[in-house]
């Protein structure tokens, strides 16, 4: 008995910061992992490889349940989608072992920068949204023209598994707009195809840091396993919120995050 207690007792803090993360992940609509990672580098000490591979013990199954949701409702040619994961399974492997070996500061300083790179992009989206949004005269922009042929969109995959081999996280938000702006593709199926991509990897990578004994299990499982339970109730509120101001937020909280881990290394 005493013991399960103390199991218990040991488990409690990744149970709760999980739960805040699985939250927030529904809030955002966007990989804990982001989140994750830059908490378990400040809260816990981790080395960025370390908390990247512990991060992705509780991103593989929401991934997972994600990408058998999403393509039951949106399904796409198996052809491809198998093309795309083969592709950014072989590159995350790659990428993953030659990352392990980065100093963790240089791991670091790289993760925020894509931050601060992701957070410019994602303003430059509000800050349209919000000018069309005071121009009701402004007309919904039609789907752009494809720049690249559908034979080449397997190649995304090497993009999106570098991503996920490097940094734990970003394919999904790496290849979506190269899906949708030089490919053509429909939101909807350039986001089965981002989770064709991301959810397979993302095994990957995991399996690369943990035979490199970058994954804290005591921490990630229970990560994993409260996260579960709480991405709906974000995801419920986020539907009660504004769109635009949350977006507006969550780009401000990356570009805030990037910065300070930037800053937190030279001082």
């Amino acid at each position: 008995m005493t013991e399960v207690l103390s199991m218990g007792w040991h488990a409690l803090p990744g149970l709760l910061v999980g739960a805040v993360l699985g939250f927030c992940g529904g809030l955002f609509g966007i990989g804990g992992g982001i989140i994750a990672i830059p908490m378990l580098v400040w809260f816990y000490g981790m080395d960025q490889q370390m908390a990247q591979g512990t991060a992705l013990v509780m991103m593989v199954p929401n991934l997972l349940i994600g990408w058998w949701r999403y393509s039951r409702v949106y399904p796409v040619p198996w052809q491809r989608a198998l093309a795309i994961g083969v592709l950014a399974c072989g590159t995350t492997w790659l990428v993953a072992h030659w990352a392990i070996g980065l100093p963790s500061r240089q791991l670091r300083a790289i993760f925020a920068l894509f931050l601060m790179v992701l957070a410019w992009r994602l303003l430059v989206r509000w800050w349209r949204s919000v000018r069309s949004a005071s121009n009701p005269d402004a007309s919904t922009p039609a789907l752009p023209a494809p720049r690249v042929g559908s034979r080449y969109i397997p190649l995304v995959g090497v993009v999106g598994g570098s991503s996920m081999g490097l940094l734990g996280i970003g394919g999904g938000l790496v290849a979506t707009p190269l899906l949708t702006g030089w490919f053509g593709q429909r939101q909807t199926v350039a986001q089965s195809l981002s989770l064709a991509l991301v959810a397979p990897s993302s095994i990957i990578a995991l399996s690369s840091y943990a035979q490199a004994h970058q994954v804290n299990w005591s921490m990630g499982l229970p990560l994993a396993v409260s996260g579960m339970f709480t991405v709906s109730s974000g995801v419920a509120l986020a539907h009660r919120l504004p769109e635009r101001q949350l977006r507006g937020a969550f780009a401000w909280m990356l570009l805030a995050t990037g910065a300070w881990l930037l800053l937190s290394m030279l001082l």
